[in-house]
């Protein structure tokens, strides 16, 4: 009997999306073919017989991406015309070869993100699941991209059933991709170091000045507004600890000798330019030996292997003894610099505790020793979650007496937040049984005590033993939906506040930030959330949505904080803006006032967290990110449009939250987005 689907299955070609052009140049991969696309959502389809791909385990093909600038793909599966569609996108390094190895059991939407893999970036899943039994096309486009033409190579995209080979030695058309300080090799830029003795001889200059800088005059030893007019000085009641309080007409936080406080601050002061280079060595420039004055730039994460050029610079200019002491004599120094009052997630904390600068830290996700029900959703109703939410809450012990110490988060942008579905329907569908999924079922059957009530209600035959274990393959209707994403609050009710209640019985003195959530956050995920002290998000937006914001606050009875923000441009030699994108490093500046003054000028919001302290490397991060949204470059060169933008919003920010002065208005020119 003949094979209905021999694999390796190629899935060429069928019809063209937008201005996508194909060039007859000599491809530079065995097989491959030269693309040019002009916008985004240039690309092609293909289409096949329902159940083509159900035997195939992978997608693949190799990429060379022309240029210098990132550009981001998505490759969409679906079911028919109107069918649920399923994305998967990913970016690519320039200069680089790079090899897609995309796992089809991805369709599932039990992962967000996929590890990076040498040239190829943040493969991540987004849009519905579906079924391979029912997908009959796939579309191949252009996601994101810079103002310019993006031109790659590409041979066929193929389902196959073995997994592709993993590529070690990725072809360099045009030679190393970045040099011995760090930087690209494929750009050159006004503010490019030029030598190992130039970063040298600015490290020593910078450490010389660190005693010399500081903050505005009117902080407070914490950072609070302690001079200034109208409320400025104003004294509350000091508790020794960082503390929220509401005036009657805005909220604020309180520092510990009870001046207002707003926090203002920089995510990832650390030596933070890690660059990935499993699969890449042979595009370095240079790489020093393992072991030896340079063996503290090597690190590891899950697996992948990363060298960090920040560190080489530190260590050339101060020695492997020295290096990392004047590196934070350096660094706070130029928070002070810059009027920061704040050291934000994700940074060595210890360093603002040894010199007394405020500082929050976040808890590592160790609730994950648990099973897992829906993507790092853990079994909350698991009969271990109390144990391991004490466990988890353990570290807040060292620092519990600590004034400098404003508060914790307790994790950042759940991955389950991503997804287009609850919990608890991604449980359904992804977790054969579980503690959880039990509780779902014990829900159902006192809601609707028998089954042919559930039934009727959902639509569909069902009972409750078929919810609380085994395959789940029923499409779930309105009311269905409905049910889930009502148990949904109870599990982030359950989730959260078990989580709260540990941190407290540890740590009753400091403030709970919450959980950094990737944007505003769906009605049945808010329940949970009045467990916090403050109410945290991440909003890359040009400033704050007022309304939706305020109602939360409202709602929760909490002031708001933001986690993380930035904007980047593409004239520092980086390949990407990031999430926020303007034209040039002066605009940076004007992005940068604008929302902060803006969200100081909102009654409800306490803080902005920057993200991040250094550009990011361009040979990117461990999930390949390569983003110009520092204040510093790789060789601590700073940007002083930037710097001293946020020095003038810091000078002022206490007066703009108080009105007492107006926010700044000058806006910048937005680009279209470019990020991973």
């Amino acid at each position: 009997m003949p094979v209905k689907n021999p694999f390796p299955l190629k899935l060429l070609p069928g019809a063209w999306l937008g201005g996508i052009k194909v060039q007859s140049e000599a491809p530079l991969l065995v097989g491959g073919v030269w693309y040019i696309a002009a916008e985004a959502g240039d690309g092609w389809t293909c289409h096949f017989s329902p159940g083509d791909l159900l035997d195939a385990n992978y997608l693949t093909a190799d990429f060379l991406l022309d240029g210098k600038h990132l550009g981001v793909f998505l490759i969409t599966l679906q079911e028919g015309e109107v069918g649920p569609a399923f994305g998967f996108s990913f970016g690519l390094l320039n200069q680089c070869q790079a090899r897609l190895r995309m796992p089809l059991e991805a369709v599932r939407q039990n992962r967000w993100r996929y590890e990076r893999e040498g040239a190829l970036l943040k493969p991540t899943c987004s849009g519905e699941r579906v079924d391979l039994a029912k997908v009959d096309r796939v579309t191949f486009s252009i996601l994101r991209k810079s103002p310019f033409e993006l031109r790659w190579c590409m041979t066929p995209l193929v389902a196959t059933m073995q997994e592709p080979v993993l590529l070690e030695s990725p072809k360099l058309p045009a030679g190393p991709l970045v040099d011995e300080m760090g930087q690209s090799t494929q750009q050159d830029w006004p503010t490019k170091s030029h030598s190992r003795q130039e970063v040298t001889s600015r490290l020593r200059a910078q450490s010389q000045a660190a005693p010399a800088q500081a903050w505005p005059e009117a902080f407070s030893r914490w950072g609070g507004w302690q001079a200034g007019s109208g409320q400025g000085g104003r004294r509350l009641k000091g508790t020794g600890f960082f503390r929220t309080h509401h005036d009657g007409q805005r909220w604020w936080l309180v520092d510990p000798d009870g001046y207002l406080f707003w926090s203002s601050g920089l995510d990832c002061v650390r030596v933070d330019t890690e660059a990935a280079v499993s699969g890449l060595k042979t595009g370095l420039s240079w790489l020093p030996a393992e072991q030896g004055e340079f063996a503290a730039i090597f690190e590891n994460h899950r697996g992948l292997e990363m060298v960090n050029y920040l560190a080489a610079n530190f260590i050339s200019a101060f020695g492997a003894q020295d290096w990392y002491e004047n590196w934070a004599k350096i660094a706070l120094a130029e928070l002070r610099r810059l009027g920061f009052n704040t050291v934000a997630n994700w940074s060595d904390w210890e360093i603002a505790r040894q010199a007394g600068i405020p500082y929050v830290r976040p808890l590592s996700n160790t609730y994950e020793s648990l099973p897992l029900v829906y993507r790092d959703f853990p079994d909350v109703y698991h009969p271990d979650f109390p144990e391991i939410a004490a466990a988890y809450a353990e570290p807040l012990r060292e620092t519990a007496n600590d004034p400098a110490f404003i508060g914790y988060f307790l994790m950042n942008e759940p991955t389950w937040g991503f997804a287009q579905e609850t919990p608890a329907a991604g449980m359904l569908f992804n977790t054969l049984q579980s503690y959880t999924r039990q509780a779902l079922a014990d829900f159902l059957s006192k809601k609707y005590i028998t089954e042919r009530a559930l039934s009727e209600a959902w639509g569909f035959q069902t009972g409750f033993a078929e919810i609380a274990e085994g395959p789940w393959r029923h499409p779930l209707t309105a009311r269905a939906q409905a049910d889930l994403e009502d148990f949904s609050s109870l599990m982030v009710e359950r989730f959260f506040g078990g989580l709260s209640q540990a941190c407290r019985a540890v740590d009753p003195n400091h403030l709970n930030l919450g959980i950094r959530y990737y944007t505003i956050p769906p009605r049945w995920a808010l329940a949970g959330m009045r467990h916090f002290d403050v109410f945290s998000m991440n909003c890359y937006r040009k400033r704050l949505p007022e309304s939706e914001m305020a109602q939360i606050s409202k709602m929760l009875n909490q002031p708001i904080l933001i986690g993380e923000w930035h904007f980047g441009a593409l004239d520092a030699g980086l390949p990407a803006s990031g999430i926020g994108h303007v034209k040039n490093q002066e605009d940076r500046g004007k992005a940068y006032r604008l929302y902060v003054e803006d969200a100081a000028a909102k009654s409800w919001c306490v803080g902005t967290h920057y993200f991040i302290l250094y550009d990011q490397s361009a040979l990117g991060r461990f999930d390949g990110e390569n983003y110009n949204i520092g204040f510093l470059d790789v060789c601590n060169r700073p940007y002083p449009e930037l710097a001293e933008a946020a020095r003038l919003s810091h000078e002022r920010m206490y007066a703009v939250a108080a009105g007492e002065a107006t926010p700044y208005a000058d806006e910048p020119e937005y680009l279209p987005l470019l990020f991973l």
